[in-house]
């Protein structure tokens, strides 16, 4: 038996539910972007600030990174290539480099702020000071990645989200929920005066750029290219639901995020700043084990996100050698620093975890629409996608989310610099 022959009977999908579990992962290592600490942020604030009023926000913003993420996810299972190793191959040299430069300094920015935020719940726990728990979140991180293999890791992140569903689902037993004002939260827009900063910042904190990289790497690792039409749409089905599936927990948790902060903060008139404002406070308000596993919550999330971030600057550098990632290769290994050790560093010089966070999406900001408008021009192309390029409608409505999405970070980029 040949190889080819292997990798078929190794990939080719059975029917059933039970069949369906094997393919999910990837959509859920993409969650883990969905929910980071800068997520927290803006969620608290959105519930403490505006009640029950910004649910919509994350319903729209789950729809929107569905359609978008669904759609680099074809790239990966149609032509086996991720994101990166597809602008490497079919976009000239003068532009494949900045567009692959740029995004390696997203990924750089993305784990500024993933450390950040599981050293912030490290002395939340410990009274830890910021540069160590940074220094610890790193080494960790960097031991989990360097040490696993793909199946390993989506293990590790299906658990690390889990734990973090799983906290906030106990944390809002604790509170006084109106579900009535809830759900008419998520199904009705409403813009409160003075809204529009967090409305722009829980969308354009959506869709990320290492997000589309990484997703585009995990389906295509599965290699589902190598086999014939029928199994190819079977995959394309399959990764759908994983998304839907994926998608749907985290707006479950960005959703409970935002009750939280409005079950309790909102009826107080506490309006959150800070992640370490919002687990103090809760201690009074809730009790002791809130606020302790509040904290333990966004080290999970801090650390599964910065294990993403790093595999997601691992697979850039290694789209540089036109290579997949690969934990053991050489070039993966180097992304994966190049990834986390200028983010460490920049966290020893900046001091201030606040203005941390504010450099790295005023960057991310930036960079996103060359990502995003990159990606709908490789999924367009027949001559990277076949037959399964994009229809001109799915383009249409690609480029207009993709202009929406420019559109509020460019906002929220120039809201950023008026307000400091």
């Amino acid at each position: 038996m040949n190889l080819l022959d292997k990798l078929k009977i190794n990939h080719r999908p059975k029917s059933g539910a039970l069949d369906l579990l094997k393919y999910i992962g990837p959509g859920l290592l993409v969650t883990v972007g969905f929910i980071d600490p800068g997520n927290w942020a803006t969620n608290l604030a959105a519930g403490s600030t505006f009640g029950y009023a910004l649910l919509w926000v994350v319903t729209f913003s789950s729809i929107m990174l569905i359609i978008i993420q669904h759609n680099v996810a074809h790239l990966g299972i149609v032509t086996g290539l991720c994101l990166s190793e597809a602008t490497n191959r079919y976009l000239p040299r003068r532009l494949s480099r900045p567009i692959l430069a740029s995004a390696l300094l997203a990924s750089i920015s993305t784990s500024l702020a993933e450390i950040l935020g599981g050293a912030i719940a490290l002395r939340m726990l410990f009274g830890m000071p910021i540069k160590v728990g940074a220094t610890i979140v790193t080494v960790v991180c960097l031991a989990l990645l360097l040490s696993n293999t793909y199946n390993k890791i989506e293990r590790w992140i299906i658990t690390f989200v889990s734990i973090i569903g799983l906290s906030f689902l106990y944390e809002l037993f604790l509170v006084d929920v109106d579900w009535g004002q809830a759900v008419a939260g998520w199904v009705k827009p409403t813009f409160p005066e003075n809204s529009m900063l967090i409305v722009m910042s829980v969308l354009g904190a959506v869709v990320m750029p290492h997000n589309l990289f990484l997703h585009s790497e995990v389906i295509q690792s599965r290699e589902w290219n190598l086999e014939d039409e029928a199994v190819i749409r079977k995959q394309l089905k399959y990764e759908f639901y994983d998304t839907l599936l994926s998608m749907v927990i985290g707006w479950a948790i960005n959703s409970a995020m935002i009750i939280l902060a409005a079950s309790t903060f909102f009826k107080e008139g506490v309006a959150i700043e800070e992640l370490d404002q919002a687990q103090r406070l809760l201690i009074p308000l809730v009790g002791g084990n809130a606020g302790v596993i509040f904290a333990a919550a966004l080290l999970l999330a801090g650390v599964s996100s910065t294990i993403t971030s790093g595999i997601a600057g691992a697979s850039i550098f290694a789209g540089f050698h036109d290579e997949p990632y690969n934990a053991g290769d050489l070039h993966s290994r180097v992304g994966i620093l190049l990834s986390f050790l200028p983010a460490l560093l920049l966290i020893f010089l900046i001091g201030d975890p606040f203005e941390g966070l504010i450099l790295s999406q005023m960057f991310l900001s930036v960079q996103l629409p060359v990502t995003v408008f990159t990606q709908v021009y490789l999924t367009s192309s027949r001559k990277v996608m076949g037959a399964y390029a994009n229809s001109r409608s799915t383009t249409v409505l690609l480029v207009a989310l993709g202009a929406m999405v420019t559109a509020m970070n460019v906002g929220l980029l120039v809201q950023i610099i008026m307000n400091n």
